[in-house]
């Protein structure tokens, strides 16, 4: 599965349900720091794991689900660097 950002680094934080995965990444800027979400799809073809940025109608209540967790995850962050 592919990391999504060019980064070298990984993700700060990642949630999964499912097939359904959010990952955070850190950026640092001169304002302090920032997060980026990806949201993926995981899926197997053959015997390769590989992702996708599209969702089908199922998918989607586990999008909103990951996406709030993530928020929250990184509202928490910027509530504890205060």
């Amino acid at each position: 599965m592919s990391k999504g950002n060019g980064s070298s680094k990984g993700p700060v934080h990642e949630v999964r349900f499912g097939r359904i995965k959010a990952a955070v990444w850190e950026n640092s800027t001169e304002n302090g720091v920032r997060h980026n979400v990806t949201i993926s799809r995981i899926y197997k073809d053959g015997n390769q794991w590989k992702d996708s940025t599209s969702f089908g109608r199922d998918d989607l209540p586990l999008v909103m689900k990951v996406a709030n967790m993530v928020h929250d995850w990184i509202f928490c962050q910027s509530t504890n660097d205060s």
